[in-house]
């Protein structure tokens, strides 16, 4: 029986390493190799390798690498199972066929792929058979052509089974239809009379959000979750933002998704939205991805504030920045704000401020600090959220701010008692921020034991997956080629001192992190087993 290994040399048999990294980023010919600047833009000269001999890449700037799947897991943000799906799509390969266990999921999953795909091509022609729609979207919405085209506008008729009979002529069945969430409870379609707007991701369309053009109600009907939508981890816009968010190195979550829509139009292309649902810790993990500075631009009203609170108690754990965008020059909210002026809009996104010191402001603005009532109150609002801010330094910040406008000092507010459960006050380790050291002096490493042949390397772990060799081969290539055996062996002795003392201080973060949870728990046994492990690994340095 063919598994996903067979899955994968498939896909990598029909698809150049190069051709799917040149979707991204420019690459030039040298030598054997390709060379580019890095996707994620921290290399000032070109130190992106692409080799097609060995149908690998590697990044010197941030030392990633590996073949395709890693790097459209890395460019796109997705897990391996997303990328796979998207590179078997590109390459004309059929998962179901190396599924084995999960093959009857896997054909239903293909089979609402291509409902939701012609429905989408259908909406979209739809629209264009009515005149009066595409005023609306054009005077009322104000899209213009171009954005109707990027984000896949269309319309669905305000008949009872359009779409239903649409797509049973071309052979789908009423239960494809349902399974994909374009029936209603009646078996008629479930959108009718409505602008639609899909729901993207890296695979294609995998559901809907539909605006009434009048004031009826509900104003908005959104898919319900699927086999392929879930709205707890689906983020409108994502697909087309991508890019801009790569380049521009932040993103712009707003709160519905014309928002999104408006803000691309007004060349501010790196918003995005949670759908129908409140921000969650998987959108947030899914975009801190990609990027660690998050602007939201909510409303400043009780929602907002409330809605702001909920993700910095989110984003603490994540090595996130978080900020507000919050100057909308008496506009509602940002689409308000684009239609009267999409420069100030522009503006507004770079006029960002942090997002405590944005609800410390608010607070201030709701409790009277010239009574003693108002201060303790304020205090309270005040300490409880500090207590979500993971970073010792950032938090000191803050309290000193609060303790000053409060005419008090920080060892009284630090003294209250505070109800309410905040995040723990320890830091979680940023594991992708905290192992670019480790993993550089690693594979540098293993390029060297791998292709330099080194006598006392023998005791370095070396991968067996043939494009992590292959890798590895690049980059003892371009680092090492021509280095006699004597410089090859006192860089190795330094890597490996590098490297364990790397290891060593990930490990004391490690156990730093458990030793505040021990603290918690009043656990003194744990305390005191964690508190020597520690000091027996800052001995080894």
């Amino acid at each position: 029986m063919l598994g996903m290994d067979d899955a994968k040399e498939e896909i990598r048999s029909r698809l150049p390493v190069e051709d799917v990294i040149g979707q991204y980023i420019e690459l030039k010919r040298a030598g054997r190799n390709f060379k580019g600047r890095s996707p994620w833009g921290v290399d000032k000269t070109p130190s992106f390798m692409v080799s097609p001999e060995k149908g690998i890449w590697h990044d010197f700037s941030s030392n990633k690498g590996g073949d395709i799947f890693a790097f459209i897991m890395e460019v796109e943000g997705v897990t391996f199972r997303e990328a796979m799906e998207k590179l078997a799509a590109q390459a004309g390969v059929e998962l179901v066929k190396y599924n084995g266990g999960d093959k009857k999921i896997a054909e239903q999953k293909r089979r609402l792929k291509e409902v939701l795909e012609l429905s989408c091509k259908y909406y979209q022609f739809c629209l264009t058979k009515m005149p009066k729609v595409q005023e609306y979207v054009a005077d009322k919405r104000h899209m213009i052509e171009a954005t109707v085209a990027e984000f896949r506008i269309g319309y669905s008729p305000n008949t009872g089974k359009a779409l239903l009979q649409f797509l049973e002529k071309r052979g789908y069945k009423k239960a494809d239809l349902e399974a994909a969430g374009l029936l209603n409870r009646f078996g008629g379609d479930m959108f009718r009379g409505r602008m639609m707007v899909p729901f993207i991701d890296v695979n294609g369309v995998i559901g809907y959000t539909a605006r009434v053009l009048d004031k009826s109600e509900p104003k908005y009907l959104n898919t319900q979750e699927t086999l392929l939508f879930n709205k707890s981890k689906f983020i409108f816009g994502l697909a087309q933002a991508k890019e801009a968010i790569r380049q521009n190195g932040f993103v712009v979550i707003v709160e519905g998704n014309m928002d999104v829509i408006s803000s691309h139009q007004a060349k501010v292309k790196e918003a995005v939205a949670t759908s129908g649902t409140a921000m969650t810790e998987l959108h947030l993990k899914n975009l801190s991805r990609l990027t660690n500075d998050i602007r939201l631009a909510y409303d400043g009203d009780a929602a907002g504030v409330k809605a702001t609170e909920r993700a910095i108690i989110l984003a603490g754990d994540l090595g996130i920045n978080l900020s507000v965008i919050s100057d909308y020059h008496g506009a509602k909210d940002p689409d308000e704000l684009i239609q009267k002026d999409e420069t100030l809009w522009q503006e507004a996104v770079k006029a960002n401020r942090p997002a405590v010191e944005w609800l410390l402001d608010r607070y201030e603005e709701n409790y009277d600090l010239t009574t003693g009532v108002g201060k303790k109150e304020y205090s309270d609002a005040a300490m409880r959220l500090l207590k979500n801010v993971a970073d010792a330094v950032e938090r000191s910040h803050y309290e000193k701010n609060v303790a000053k406008r409060l005419e008090c000092t920080v060892e009284d507010l630090r003294a209250k008692k505070i109800s309410g459960e905040g995040v723990k006050r320890y830091k979680k380790i940023n594991t992708e921020a905290s192992s670019d050291a480790l993993r550089g002096c690693l594979s540098n490493l293993q390029a060297i034991a791998f292709c330099g042949k080194i006598e006392n390397l023998r005791d370095v772990e070396l991968p067996t997956d043939e494009a992590e060799t292959a890798e590895l081969e690049m980059i003892f290539e371009t680092r090492y080629q021509g280095w006699d055996r004597l410089a090859l062996e006192k860089e190795a002795k330094e890597l490996k001192a590098r490297y364990q003392t790397e290891k060593n201080w990930r490990e004391v973060e490690i156990l730093t992190e458990k030793l505040a949870e021990a603290e918690e728990k009043e656990d003194e046994e744990e305390m005191k087993v964690i508190l020597r492990k520690i000091m027996e690994l800052k001995k080894q340095g």
